[in-house]
């Protein structure tokens, strides 16, 4: 089994433990807290800190260090735009080969249901890890595994928002549950328009909601 190096480590841990949190944007990181908090030397922390300024989920400044800049508003509706392109692409290719993953969807659906009603931080944090699963879902079944993985590669930009929208909005974990059954329904209904409709709606509220925030 191949061992995962220090900065992918720091590189992992970073993007999907730090950077997700909404109370991250606007702070400096402390690559020996960092470091520290790894198990692993700064040289690493740097490097994966400087792999993700190339992804531009952080900014090095001089003197200063890590800086977690804020998503504008640009980069908001970018980011609900990519998101609606994959994501309709994957509901066409589900509704057309006839298999579109429903009873999978419908577990992570069951799960976050179960925590809608749940108002602790760590809640809110497992509830839209269950989002970002009921949506990788779909595209996964889409068969392309180049999809698959630009998907993915927005995670850590979707936890923070999806946290984010959360906060922002009251009753948004059930709102979401209603938004997500909502396309299952039209995956089980074979239509495509319907499919697409259900995604766009889902996207534009949330976008709407964090637009205000």
């Amino acid at each position: 089994m191949q061992s995962v190096s220090g900065r992918d480590k720091a590189y992992s841990f970073v993007r999907d433990q730090v950077l997700t949190s909404p109370a991250a944007t606007g702070t400096f990181l402390n690559e020996q807290d960092l470091a520290t908090r790894i198990g692993v030397s700064r040289t690493p922390v740097r490097e994966a800190l400087l792999m993700l300024q190339a992804e531009g989920l952080v900014e090095m400044v001089p003197k200063r260090g890590a800086h977690v800049p804020a998503m504008s508003g640009r980069q908001i509706g970018e980011l609900m735009e990519l998101r609606g392109v994959l994501e309709r692409h994957a509901g066409s290719v589900a509704v057309g080969t006839g298999t579109p993953p429903v009873a999978l969807m419908r577990d992570a659906l069951g799960a976050q249901e179960v925590l809608a009603e749940v108002r602790t931080d760590d809640a809110a944090k497992e509830f839209i890890d269950l989002d970002g699963r009921f949506h990788q879902i779909l595209i996964d079944s889409a068969g392309s595994e180049l999809l698959s993985r630009t998907y993915a590669g927005l995670r850590a930009r979707q936890l923070r928002v999806g946290l984010t929208a959360l906060f922002a909005a009251s009753d948004r974990q059930r709102n979401v549950c209603t938004e997500h059954e909502a396309i299952v329904a039209a995956l089980e209904s074979g239509d495509e328009d319907l499919v697409h409709r259900a995604i766009d709606d889902h996207l534009e509220v949330t976008l709407q909601i964090l637009l205000r925030a």
